[in-house]
């Protein structure tokens, strides 16, 4: 498929390289950031603007990847009727692009994305359409890029769902890692010595529920250690709340 992607960021850069190795087309990349859009448009050998009065009406599809509050205003500033147009976002609307197209949608990766890394990550496409024709584009351009060519269809309550859970697991859990990493700068301990175990940690959620293979002091009610450890914690007031508040959860006590 030829395609059109608008934004320049994290998700055009690994969608793009993935929709590249898979045989498709980047025609033309649009972005206010003019430096980022050539970059990229230099990496695929393709065409870059920053005038919204310049994307080409020649695409077969056109991924919109801009910051969530972008899309509603950049949508009707876009006219592609005839055309197929999805946004990327897990938190915003399909029904934000009525004033795009018809044929609209979105083409939303379950992942975490950035333009700086070496491998592209599988990556899960959850597809949301308002027509045949756009389910039928987006899916079949999904399936070129998502792992053993699966697509999941979901409502815009489950896409809204599984991104707060996003969240959760990806943005929440590396900004205990960050705490954590600050913590450890500061007291001569190094962060890298727990990579070991935050590899096993992960790995064991593949096979098990969570809630069975949960360890450490607060599942077994250890209040010696609990307390040993808020203790070593006493100058690092956000770290310590955190740890208090999601140890109490797992010992079940009310928050």
């Amino acid at each position: 498929m030829n395609i059109v992607f608008i934004g320049s960021g994290n998700v055009t850069a690994i969608l793009g390289r993935k929709f590249v190795a898979a045989g498709h087309k980047i025609v033309q990349i649009y972005s206010r950031n003019a430096s980022a859009a050539s970059e990229l448009a230099y990496e695929w050998d393709t065409e870059s603007t920053n005038y919204i009065s310049m994307i080409t009406k020649d695409a077969d599809v056109y991924i919109i990847s801009v910051s969530d509050n972008s899309i509603e205003p950049l949508a009707k500033e876009l006219h592609l009727s005839g055309k197929v147009v999805a946004h990327t976002a897990g938190a915003v609307s399909k029904d934000v692009l009525q004033p795009v197209t018809k044929d609209y949608g979105v083409f939303y990766p379950l992942q975490t994305l950035r333009k700086e890394s070496p491998h592209l990550p599988d990556t899960p496409i959850f597809v949301d359409a308002a027509t045949e024709k756009a389910q039928s584009v987006l899916d079949n351009l999904a399936a070129t890029i998502s792992h053993n060519h699966e697509v999941h269809h979901v409502t815009e309550l489950q896409r809204e769902k599984l991104h707060v859970t996003a969240v959760v697991v990806n943005n929440l859990v590396n900004h205990l890692y960050t705490l954590v990493e600050a913590f450890c700068k500061a007291e001569g301990v190094d962060f890298k010595q727990l990579l070991p175990l935050i590899q096993e940690t992960t790995e064991r959620v593949h096979n098990s529920s969570p809630a069975q293979v949960q360890t450490g002091p607060a599942i077994r009610h250890d209040e010696v250690t609990l307390n040993k450890h808020l203790e070593l914690l006493s100058n690092y007031p956000q770290l310590k709340k955190i740890y208090k508040t999601i140890s109490d959860s797992i010992e079940g006590k009310s928050l």
